[in-house]
């Protein structure tokens, strides 16, 4: 970047906070960098405090534009030097050397920190080498500290740094400057050094004030009104214009801060990544070890011999991974995958590089490249020049060896997970604000209740005045003010899913690194927009709960026939697993289980494994909004024609009927139907996937109608065509992705059909994961005829198992909520051969506490000598602990003790004991109890409404489980109820949410009057009133899945 201009009024910015000093900075890092190059800076420094967290967003914003970004970082150290104040001071990276000397002291300071905090001490800035940074020291006020202290503290950093140490001298107009300025002549005298002039930034626009105050008051843990000496004097804090500088700093000051300015010439720009090169032999290139290693692959997925077009994919693969020198990366991902297999741990590629030839052949991926066509231009690009899109996921709960693998593999210092800014939403916002201004809490609750956050037509402002709970219109406009400038701010860093940044050298060189809340885990301070911006490398290591449970059920089944039974086993495109899927049979089955896939899996009735394809990316947004599902569905009964307006057009949308359904495809008919290039294409698709949130794709139009005109087609089609583009913007789902996915809805679907025990104890063993609470897979499991037995102290294991020849599904001792899993383990371990016979003995063989004890007792799980619950308890209360000298003689005598007189439990006690200890019932559902009083009359079961027919006015009732409003629902909220017989659809029109909001949103038992409505075999209600019967089951914990 060129040196700034020092002629006329000309200025850089050397201290300025963004809000990534959390509760601190005011302004986005894009806000001060873009109004900075707006006022006519020459520069501007982003000196967060120990962070570097806001340089990406503030470079990305300004980095083609005639304004230098200097990246530094703001210091308070934990001790003093011998005899002097505390230092303040900022240093500013001169170079990529002095970047990375920067980066190592930041890490330094957060790593012997706490998560979000940091310690710096004088004795880490005497040792590390920052000689290629620059310092502008910020002296002690004369009210924190006497002239000898605050001179012996400038010695101290002037010995340190000089040449490059400044001293900083900000005008914020507050009482007490005059002094400060006196002492900064003084100190500049005494040491001989130059002053700077610096604005103490801490936002963009004195507008921000306000929010910096409420920052302030948060960060100090009181309100606006206590806040006192805490806020600043005044708003002077924020990027003054230069006539206005130059009234309040000397010109040698200001000039200054250019001298400065052009001494730093590093730039985020040009920011490097390097490949860790550990994993080529000796003697071997990057590119012939991936050779080799895609050969033996592909030896062994093709033993008969490689079809021509995946030979042919193979070599165009290697050839551009070599070209764009990327072996390294596909080395870092087979390394990885490897390891996972070796300990038998189950993993799945996806991505646009994963579903490749050679990631099939390195064993990234099953999806075999002969069954799926993948747009090669998304493989890698070579005209956006940046790493292919590779995630990999592992089972969810064995996910933590493979982290802790890569940190052996790579060490601390050359591996950490990327960060994720937590941003506040409305909710937080909306809570913060209220206590920085002193409102009661529980009016903040008030506030917050029965809110509906998708409501679009009446968003959360509007539904809090209608609650009339502010009367003083003034304090109301300043509190939604303050929430709206908070909202997107953010709230701190925590780790990604997933994402690793692996890198040849120290990471620190590169980006610091700090501590994460979890124990053995190190995040580095960017996020993955911020790699993306920069360029840099990610390795996705992502948990998936559906491989865990394919895992397990696969063991299950390999007992079950007393061999090994693998994925690669699962027969391919098994009639009756797809008769089960047209059926909308599908809960528990991976990504096809929701209830907008349910519906459609009748619809689309999917027979071969490229109709899953289809039906995993077709329930999306992009499709829905685009207008290509019901076409798709006509075409595919043979109730409309495919037609093409040319072959080219045809070779992309003939395997999906003519309707483009994944993002490749849109890519690629603007490349055939408008002549795009393939890089012009992906940047299409980047503007495709930020159009949402604030990307544009109207620069694309012009281009799109001009090419598809210029090449014979319609205006109507390229409209349309157009539209299609912008109904896929952000949730476009590509192919790639899909055939993954696909794979795996195919094999736990097929596992379901065939071994349903094994599925179902596979998910309950898995749990948490998927759309269903155990409760609800227990009861779809008795519907498909799994006998399902109780926890029981001399039948249970720790986990879920299949009993006997019959593969009953006995719930594990884990289904009791609370109890320790040590106690589980030893009650297991310590069980006799012929079973547990008292309370008495299990508590002493297995050595539980009473907690254990009484969670035993109350989910009834020792019937074999005690008659109910409620004896149960009962000899736990009659247990006395005799003395350890006669403990082995009392243990044999003891008998339970019968009370006839204690009534046993009702149904209905017991099955809210169940729910309340385990979750989940085995008896009786508690809509057949209330049914059988009489609480629901005139309400239809589930399994009646199929012989009702449509347009006929129905009640129903049930356990709330689900709600979701799709963005392409136009408010609309579907809900799913529960009853004893199975699942109820119910459809809720925004105007009925917006007058009923509070039973739709917080009811857990509803009642629904409305109209049914079928679609082939699915069954709707169409809901008209509802009714919050919660109160009949108060104490039963039932909780749904909202908005998920």
């Amino acid at each position: 970047m060129a040196d700034v201009s020092e002629s006329g009024a000309a200025y850089a910015e050397l201290f300025c906070f963004s809000n990534f000093t959390f509760l601190t900075g005011a302004s986005h890092p894009h806000e001060l960098s873009e109004q900075a190059l707006a006022l006519g800076y020459q520069a501007l420094a982003i000196t967060d405090a120990c962070s570097v967290a806001g340089i990406p967003r503030a470079w990305a914003a300004v980095k083609d534009q005639p304004i230098k970004l200097i990246t530094g970082s703001w210091f308070s150290l934990e001790n003093a030097p011998p005899g002097a104040a505390i230092p303040c001071f900022i240093l500013l990276a001169k170079t990529r050397k002095g970047y990375g000397q920067l980066c190592q002291l930041i890490t330094t300071a957060r790593r012997r920190a706490d998560k979000g905090q940091y310690r710096l001490f004088a004795a880490d800035v005497e040792t590390q080498n920052l000689g290629d940074c620059l310092c502008l020291w910020l002296p002690p006020s004369p009210n924190e500290a006497d002239a000898d202290q605050a001179l012996a503290c400038g010695q101290w950093l002037h010995r340190l740094f000089d040449p490059g140490f400044w001293i900083a001298a900000s005008r914020c107009l507050e009482s007490g400057e005059k002094q400060q300025l006196d002492r900064v002549r003084w100190l500049a005298d005494h040491l001989r050094c130059p002053i700077t002039a610096v604005g103490e930034v801490h936002m963009h626009s004195r507008e921000r004030q306000p929010l910096q105050d409420v920052l302030t008051a948060l960060r100090s843990h009181t309100t606006l009104e206590n806040a006192g000496h805490c806020l600043f004097q005044n708003g002077e804090r924020y990027l003054r214009p230069l006539p206005v500088l130059d009234r309040l700093f000397p010109d040698a000051w200001l000039k200054e801060t250019l001298t400065i300015a052009n001494q730093c010439t590093f730039e985020p720009g040009s920011l490097r990544y390097e490949y860790p090169p550990d994993l080529v032999p000796d003697g071997e290139t990057p590119a012939a070890y991936l050779k080799r290693l895609t050969r033996e692959g592909e030896q062994r997925r093709y033993p008969q011999g490689t079809p021509l077009k995946v030979q042919g994919l193979i070599r165009k693969e290697l050839a551009l991974i070599s070209e764009m020198a990327y072996e390294h990366y596909f080395l870092t991902i087979q390394d990885i995958v490897a390891f996972a297999r070796s300990q038998d741990i189950l993993c799945q590629g996806r991505g646009s590089a994963a579903n490749s030839a050679v990631c099939y052949c390195l064993g990234i991926t099953e999806v075999n490249p002969a069954r799926v066509e993948l747009l090669f231009e998304r493989f890698i690009s070579k005209d956006r020049n940046e790493p292919p899109d590779i995630d990999v996921d592992f089972e969810h709960q064995r996910r933590e060896e493979v982290i802790q693998y890569i940190y052996r593999r790579y060490g601390r210092e050359r591996a950490a997970l990327a960060a994720t800014v937590i941003r506040y939403r409305p909710k937080s916002a909306i809570r913060d604000v209220g206590k920085a201004l002193g409102f009661d809490p529980a009016l903040v609750e008030q506030l917050l209740d029965g809110i509906d956050w998708r409501d679009k037509a009446t968003d959360w402002r509007q539904q809090i005045l209608d609650k009339h709970l502010t009367r003083n219109p003034k304090t109301a406009d300043q509190f939604f003010i303050l929430v709206n400038t908070l909202l997107g701010f953010p709230r701190h860093l925590s780790q990604h899913v997933g994402g690793f940044v692996i890198s040849a050298g120290p990471l620190a060189d590169l980006v610091p690194v700090e501590n994460a809340a979890m124990a053995d885990r190190t995040v580095i301070q960017w996020d993955k927009e911020d790699l993306e911006s920069l360029g840099l490398m990610k390795v996705d290591v992502l948990a998936l709960g559906m491989l865990s449970a394919i895992r397990r059920a696969l063991e299950l089944v390999s007992e079950q026939k007393g061999e090994t039974f693998t994925i690669q086993d699962v027969p391919q495109e098994d009639r009756a697993t797809y008769q089960m899927l047209q059926q909308g049979d599908s809960i528990g089955v991976f990504q096809v289980e929701s209830r907008a896939q349910i519906n459609m899996l009748p619809r689309l009735k999917p027979s071969t494994y490229y109709d899953l394809v289809v039906e995993v990316a077709i329930v999306r947004p992009g499709p829905i909004q685009g207008d290509m599902v019901h076409p798709y569905l006509r075409r595919k009964h043979g109730l409309e024609p495919v037609d093409y307006p040319n072959d080219a057009i045809r070779a992309v949308l003939e395997r999906t009927l003519g309707v483009p359904i994944f993002q490749e495809q849109v890519i690629k008919l603007a490349m055939v139907a408008a002549g795009f290039s393939a890089g012009e294409a992906d940047k299409l698709r980047r503007a495709m996937a930020a159009w949402k949130s604030h990307g544009d794709l109207t620069p694309f139009r012009e281009k799109l109608m001009t090419g598809m005109l210029e090449r014979g087609h319609d205006e109507d089609f390229a409209e349309r065509l157009y539209q299609q583009i912008c109904g896929f913007g952000g949730y476009g789902f590509p192919e790639s992705h899909a055939a993954s996915f696909a794979l795996l809805v195919y094999v736990s679907a097929w596992i379901k059909c065939h071994y349903p025990a094994a599925f179902y104890c596979a998910l309950l063993n898995s749990q948490p994961m998927g759309f269903y609470s155990p409760a609800q897979l227990v009861q779809d499991a008795r519907r498909h005829g799994v006998v399902v037995l109780p926890p029981d102290v001399n039948h249970s294991q720790p986990n879920h198992t299949l009993e006997g020849p019959e593969l009953n599904l006995r719930l594990g001792l884990r289904q009791i909520q609370g109890l320790s899993g040590e106690g589980a383990k030893r009650l297991c371990q310590n069980r006799p051969a012929d079973g547990y016979r008292s309370t008495d003995e299990v508590r002493r063989l297995a050595g539980l506490n009473q907690r254990d004890m009484e969670l035993l007792a109350g989910a009834n799980a020792m019937p074999d000598f005690t008659a109910n619950r409620h004896q149960a308890y009962w000899q736990l209360l009659d247990h006395e602990q005799p003395s350890a000298l006669f403990a082995a003689d009392a243990a044999p005598a003891y008998a339970a003790n019968i009370c006839h007189q204690l009534p046993e439990p009702t149904e209905g006690q017991n099955i809210l004991a169940d729910y309340a200890s385990q979750g989940l019932t085995l008896q009786r559902h508690p809509l057949a109890l209330l049914r059988e009083q009489g609480h629901l009359r005139f309400c239809y079961t589930s399994e009646q409404l199929k012989d009702i027919r449509p347009g006929v006015p129905v009640q129903v009732a049930g356990l709330v489980t689900g709600r979701q409003r799709p963005g392409t629902a136009s408010g609309v909220t579907f809900v799913t109820l529960e009853d004893e017989t199975g699942n109820v659809n119910v459809v809720v029109w925004l105007a009925t949410a917006r007058k009923q909001r509070k039973p739709l949103l917080t009811a857990r038992l509803l009642h629904v009057k409305g109209v049914l409505e079928r679609q082939g075999d699915i069954v709707h209600v169409m809901a008209g009133k509802l009714v919050d019967l919660s109160h009949l089951i108060n104490s039963l914990p039932v909780h749904a899945r909202n908005f998920h």
